[in-house]
C-alpha cells in the first residue's frame, strides 16, 4: 500500500521539487496551494502525513493545524515548513498541534527521513504493561487505544507527539526517561537535534501542568525527564 502525502504549499518551485523527489520514491502526493483548500482536502481525504507551509494565502498554517486538531480532532501527523527559526515560532507551531518542523531552505533527503519517522510512530501499537491499554501515574491517566489523556479527570488536549511523550513518561514513571532514548523513540535515526525535544516538552507542560497546582513533568538536569511522584509534592 502506498503512502499518501498532502502537501499544502503555495510556492510552485518548492512543490515541483517535492513532486520530483518524493514521487519516484513511491509516495502518492496531493497538493493544495492555499490554506482553506488545504483544510478542506485534509478533512475530506485520508492522508498518512501532511506537509504544511506556515505562510499560506487564505489561512495560515498555524491556524490550519490548530483547526484540524482542536475543532476536528484530526490525528494525522503534520510536518510544518517555516522560514522562521526562533524559539517562539517553533513553540507556536508545535502548540498548534504540529508534530515536527523544518526550516526553509531544507534538505529533501531530511524531509523524507522525517516523513518516515512520523510513519513509524503512526504504526506504534505497543500495549502498556497495565491492563486494558490504560496508563496511570499519580493524577494522570491515559487511554492508549482511544488516544485520550486526562489529569484529575479533566481532558488533556495533546498533539500526537505530546501524547507519545506522555505515554513514554508514564511507562517509566517514576523513573527517568533519558533524553537520548526519548529522541530515538520519537524520531529514530532522524532526530532533529537542537531544541526540538525541549520545545515539545514545553508544549506538553502547557497542557499537563499549567492549569494545575502541582507541576508533574520534571526535567532531570543533563539526564532526561520524568513524572514527579505525589510523595514529592509537599
Amino acid at each position: 500500500m502506498s503512502t499518501t502525502l498532502l502537501i499544502i504549499e503555495d510556492n510552485e518551485d518548492i512543490l515541483a521539487n517535492l513532486y520530483a523527489y518524493l514521487e519516484p520514491l513511491g509516495y502518492e502526493l496531493d497538493c493544495a496551494r492555499n490554506g482553506r483548500a488545504g483544510l478542506e482536502m485534509a478533512l475530506e481525504g485520508s492522508f498518512d502525513v501532511i506537509v504544511l507551509d506556515v505562510m499560506l494565502p487564505g489561512m495560515d498554517g498555524v491556524t490550519l493545524c490548530r483547526t484540524l486538531r482542536d475543532k476536528h480532532g484530526s490525528a494525522t501527523p503534520v510536518i510544518m515548513l517555516t522560514a522562521r527559526d526562533t524559539v517562539a515560532d517553533r513553540v507556536r507551531g508545535l502548540e498548534s498541534g504540529a508534530d515536527d518542523y523544518l526550516v526553509k531552505p531544507f534538505s529533501l533527503r531530511e524531509l523524507e527521513a522525517r516523513i518516515r519517522a512520523l510513519l513509524r510512530r503512526g504504526h506504534y501499537s505497543e500495549t502498556p504493561s497495565t491492563g486494558g491499554g490504560t496508563l496511570r501515574f499519580a493524577d494522570i491517566e491515559v487511554d492508549v487505544p482511544a488516544h485520550r489523556a486526562a489529569r484529575q479527570g479533566r481532558e488533556l488536549r495533546l498533539s500526537p507527539t505530546g501524547f507519545r511523550i506522555l505515554c513514554e513518561l508514564l511507562k517509566a514513571a517514576p523513573g527517568i526517561v533519558p533524553r537520548e532514548e526519548l529522541e530515538h523513540t520519537l524520531w529514530g535515526d532522524a532526530a532533529p537535534g537542537g531544541s526540538a525535544l525541549r520545545t515539545h516538552i514545553h508544549e506538553l507542560r502547557q497542557v499537563v501542568d499549567k492549569s494545575f497546582d502541582v507541576p508533574r513533568i520534571e526535567t532531570v538536569s543533563h539526564v532526561g525527564y520524568r513524572l514527579r511522584p505525589e510523595a514529592e509534592e509537599a
